[in-house]
């Protein structure tokens, strides 16, 4: 008997839903960089900056609002302002500037979030339903709430 016939029900529900997010999350990359010219990290910092409210933000917080390594976040901003999709600007703590979201970028995510909420309703949102969508996103909540605690409480990290 291989291992895979060792697995119990709930051991093959989790490789079901790592590999529906793993081939969702391929699929809606690709589509981005395709029809939109944007990487999913792309898409990401562009979103975070249109949601603050003057469309700029410490690099710290969108630090932590990635969780990236600063190190990640600032290759990924320097390619981003290369490209004209932000700018750093000085902020008053002078060893980190601020990002701030160009014409450029804001033109760039107002394309891209309605072709992307499109994608995702049609790959995911219409295919679970109302109904099951709402307990997928109660158990998505409930592991959040359980991974906060884990970190909390037993990480040292």
């Amino acid at each position: 008997m291989g291992w895979e016939q060792e697995l119990g029900e709930a051991d093959r529900m989790w490789r079901t839903y790592i590999e529906m997010a793993k081939h969702l999350n391929s699929h809606l990359q690709q589509h981005l960089q395709r029809e939109c010219d944007l990487s999913a990290a792309d898409f990401e910092v562009l979103v975070r900056l249109t949601e603050s409210e003057r469309r700029e933000m410490p690099v710290a917080e969108v630090a932590a609002a990635t969780q990236w390594e600063k190190s990640r976040l600032s290759h990924q901003l320097t390619r981003m302002a290369q490209r004209g999709l932000v700018e750093r600007v000085d902020s008053d703590d002078r060893r980190y500037p601020d990002v701030r979201l160009t014409d450029k970028g804001y033109a760039a995510i107002s394309k891209a979030v309605p072709e992307h909420t499109e994608m995702v309703h049609a790959l995911f949102v219409d295919v679970l339903g109302p109904e099951r969508l709402a307990g997928f996103a109660q158990a998505c909540a409930d592991v959040l709430r359980a991974l906060d605690r884990h970190r909390k409480r037993d990480c040292t990290l």
